[in-house]
């Protein structure tokens, strides 16, 4: 069984302490274990609790940056949305995207196209497909639902969906396998200085067992997104903020009512902002808004007033779905750290590059970035670790290259010559009899190469084989394959994070908590007590995702 070692975590000083689980920190935590630093990794919650899973879950070029001739941003991006492809295959696929252009559009079809090879061109002509202009007549073929009032056409081009999640969570697993230890549930409660008045560690709070210990670090990481200037004010001194946070929430709905073949680019009608109607399987998403956000990112959730409002551009591109709130299965919302932009005079503007610094303590924060580009933002929070390390005289004389760009993430290690349709066939040859077609996609989708350790587990307990939902294809393997071999430690871990039952299932998994619980309880230990607390905590995220409702 896969566990951190939480008891050890005192005893030893680690090169690198990475602080927050979210993508960017993990993407560091396996640069930095690659390169043969002692690494630990701590989160005060789950991997990716935070902005990683409530994303819009694109790994994507930027498109849009054209319009501001960032193309050192652009061409940055396409370059690791190929690497992405490349090192987890299952989890970064292309998507078909259409940018729909109507007379009143504030681009012409000609400027989008234009755009469009210039945006194939920065990838150099590898994007998982090259563009190609689409007629009103062809649109209505492709995506019917799309409205046709004064629609010239549009460009369809390709940039990439994900599970960002998932990609959180195999990232963090493969610093493991490369020696990094990570820890969950570990909440920092303040900083440790030494003679020289530099951060040697820290306090933290063990969720779980109470207990309160030091953590000793050459180099500490404030990689915690949102709570980055949080963190910062727990050095007992006066900080200068440098978030500009921002809330962001997305709503699901049935294909039955809103059926797409590509991703849909959309500009609200009422105040021009950019958004998507993304297909999900048997969901369609639509998101994001953007409005500032000052609260907890851990309470963060959709208003009524969002909800409406991405029901609005909906229906404005898609009249004849006739969405209504009833229709929402789910909601997510997420808090993007937006970092103030220091060369403008706007207090409202924000930078999209991110900003990596040593504070005057030793502290290094890195702040901002895109999904993207974790992996490069990884290597260059390492980078300036190493030049802390330096700087101090405590670099370890063992330093190796990384080779985050070349090696393959679990999921995708051993990836076969055709891809997913391999590892399907190998499930259903391992597992066929136990499992149906549906859910032997869905493990090659989810777990990559790895899928068939799910199916062999279901095949080897029969109780395993069980559905959450008859209707839907998990199954109570993922349950035990999460807390075996995924660091999943709650509920919530489980159905919001290693599975996206949350999201997908009408109920949101309230039909099926009680069976998850009384397996994680066995698996865990959990007592009586402890698991009607996982159970009631996983109630509050549903009526959290749910409290838009009451508004």
């Amino acid at each position: 069984m896969m566990q951190e070692d939480r008891k050890g975590l005192s005893e030893q000083e680690y090169d690198v302490l990475i602080i927050g689980g979210g993508i960017t920190g993990a993407g560091a935590a396996r640069d930095a274990a690659m390169r043969g630093l002692k690494t630990l990794m701590v989160d005060m919650n789950d991997l990716a609790f935070g902005t990683s899973s409530r994303s819009s879950k694109l790994v994507h070029g930027g498109l849009r940056y054209l319009e501001h001739a960032e193309f050192a941003l652009v061409f940055e991006s396409v370059s690791e949305r190929r690497i992405l492809m490349k090192i987890a295959p299952h989890l970064v696929r292309a998507q078909g995207f259409l940018f729909p252009v109507f007379s009143d559009s504030r681009r012409s079809l000609l400027e989008i196209n234009i755009g469009m090879w210039l945006y194939d061109g920065l990838s150099l002509f590898r994007s998982p497909k090259m563009h190609k202009s689409l007629s009103k007549k062809k649109l209505k073929k492709q995506e019917p639902s799309l409205r046709q009032e004064d629609l010239k056409g549009a460009p369809q081009y390709y940039d990439c969906a994900t599970d960002d999640a998932r990609l959180t969570l195999e990232s963090a697993l493969d610093a493991v396998a490369h020696g990094a230890t990570v820890a969950t549930y570990v909440k920092v409660l303040g900083f440790v200085k030494n003679e020289q008045n530099r951060i040697a560690g820290v306090r933290v709070l063990d969720r779980f067992t109470g207990e309160e210990k030091e953590i000793r670090a050459r180099a500490v990481v404030n990689a915690t997104g949102p709570w980055s200037d949080r963190l910062r004010g727990l050095k007992g001194e006066e900080i200068k903020k440098r978030l500009r946070p921002t809330k962001g929430i997305h709503i699901v709905v049935p294909t039955e009512k809103l059926s797409l073949n590509n991703a849909i680019v959309c500009f609200h009608p009422e105040d021009g902002r950019v958004l998507f109607a993304i297909p999900w399987g048997d969901r369609t998403y639509i998101g994001t808004t953007d409005t500032d956000y000052q609260s907890d990112p851990g309470d963060v959730a959709a208003s009524g007033e969002d909800v409406r409002y991405l029901i609005n551009v909906s229906n404005h591109y898609f009249p004849t779905a006739h969405l209504e709130e009833g229709d929402v299965i789910s909601t997510w919302a997420g808090v993007r750290p937006w970092v103030a932009d220091e060369n403008s005079d706007d207090e409202s503007a924000v930078s999209r590059e991110h900003v990596l610094k040593i504070e005057s303590d030793g502290l290094i924060t890195s702040a901002g970035g895109k999904l993207t580009t974790y992996r490069k933002m990884g290597a260059e929070v390492v980078d300036k670790a190493i030049e802390y390390l330096r700087a101090i005289d405590r670099l370890p004389g063992n330093i190796r290259n990384a080779n985050t760009a070349q090696e393959a993430l679990p999921g995708a290690i051993g990836w076969p010559e055709n891809g997913l349709a391999d590892i399907m066939h190998q499930i259903q040859t391992d597992a066929g009899e136990v499992l149906k077609s549906d859910t032997i996609q869905l493990l090659a989708e989810t777990y990559g190469v790895r899928g068939k350790d799910v199916g062999e587990m279901a095949k080897r307990d029969a109780s395993l084989q069980e559905r959450l939902n008859p209707e839907r294809p998990e199954i109570m393997a993922q349950v035990k394959y999460a807390v075996e071999k995924e660091l999943a430690k709650t509920i919530r871990d489980v159905l919001i994070r290693r599975t996206q039952v949350f999201f997908r299932e009408t109920e949101q998994g309230l039909n099926c908590l009680d069976r998850v619980a009384e397996e994680m309880a066995a698996l865990l230990n959990w007592d009586e007590a402890k698991k009607q607390e996982e159970i009631e905590a996983y109630k509050e995220e549903v009526e959290r995702s749910r409290r838009w409702r009451d508004e």
